[in-house]
């Protein structure tokens, strides 16, 4: 989704180190290999094991490629871990869940079809949804559906929630998704009644606005003068901490922005590049889940 458009806004050159901090299964890192040279580099990040197992068959004879099983949010760390000096050009962010995730069943991420309510990108770490909704609140499940999935009915659901694992836990995306259907009773045309429920409690599970803001801060510090740093999300939440990032970065700092000399520290450390991005016509035709996607770019100042 948007790849064209990212690439291009990543302004790639043949001998650069680059980061796509959202692997998947590679389709970003693939075509940025596809445009490097002998001497460029790519370091691909997925918190997800599947991930990196898939890309370790796909790219087995790729030397130019290393795939490290880890969040973004850690960037700052591992990026001077692994570059070996090199200067980082760039960093692709592609928030949200992947394709693979959201047709496994076993994820648990669809209520499209019935699978275990987990919803964890790393299975390993962490607790599924199934267990945090067994002891939760209805004021704790309410606040989180309303943050996270801006539903308006997030506490006829909360309740629901709360009332039916009285009776039996809840365990499976399905029991989930009926339970919502059974709370909401009216929805947007097109959309299944527990579409906000189930964004807003993969997104919490998965500290995804958290890891976001970490994972954005970490760019930062890791990306070389000239460095392009490009993101592309999925709905207003995360667009609107990326687009506030971006903005803060490229403005100088207010409080010291009238000191006669203004410190290194107070001034802007990105330059906007380009305005937001979405994908065109044929692309959002050809791929349905394309429709909502948002790219914004910027480029790391002296």
């Amino acid at each position: 989704m948007l790849a064209a458009e990212a690439l291009a806004g990543l302004a790639l050159e043949a001998g650069g180190y680059y980061v796509d901090a959202t692997f998947g299964r590679g389709g970003h890192t693939a075509l940025i290999l596809q445009a490097l040279g002998a001497q460029g580099r790519v370091l691909a990040l997925d918190r997800d094991p599947q991930a990196i197992a898939a890309g370790r068959q796909r790219f087995a004879d790729e030397v130019r490629l290393t795939l490290l099983h880890a969040s973004f949010a850690d960037l700052a760390a591992l990026v001077p871990a692994q570059a070996h000096q090199h200067p980082c050009r760039g960093v692709l962010f592609d928030l949200g869940v992947s394709s693979p995730q959201l047709d496994d069943p076993g994820r648990g991420f669809s209520f499209r079809a019935d699978g275990p309510l987990d919803m964890r990108m790393d299975p390993t770490r962490g607790e599924p949804v199934s267990s945090w909704l067994a002891r939760a609140s209805v004021d704790e499940i309410r606040q989180v559906i309303a943050t996270f999935g801006e539903e308006r009915f997030a506490r006829r659901v909360a309740q629901a929630i709360v009332a039916r694992r009285g009776k039996a836990p809840l365990e499976s995306t399905a029991e989930l998704a009926a339970v919502v259907a059974g709370a909401v009773r009216t929805r947007e045309p097109g959309k299944h009644p527990a579409t906000r429920t189930f964004q807003a409690l993969r997104m919490f599970i998965n500290d995804e606005l958290g890891q976001l803001e970490r994972g954005l801060a970490g760019a930062m510090t890791v990306l070389a003068a000239g460095g392009r740093l490009a993101v592309i999300s999925f709905h207003s939440l995360e667009d609107r901490l990326v687009k506030r990032f971006m903005q803060r970065e490229s403005q100088v700092n207010p409080a010291l922005g009238r000191l006669p000399v203004i410190p290194a520290e107070a001034r802007p450390r990105l330059k906007l590049i380009g305005r937001k991005i979405r994908p065109s016509p044929a692309e959002s035709a050809r791929n349905p889940r394309a429709r909502s996607a948002l790219l914004r770019v910027a480029e790391r100042l002296p």
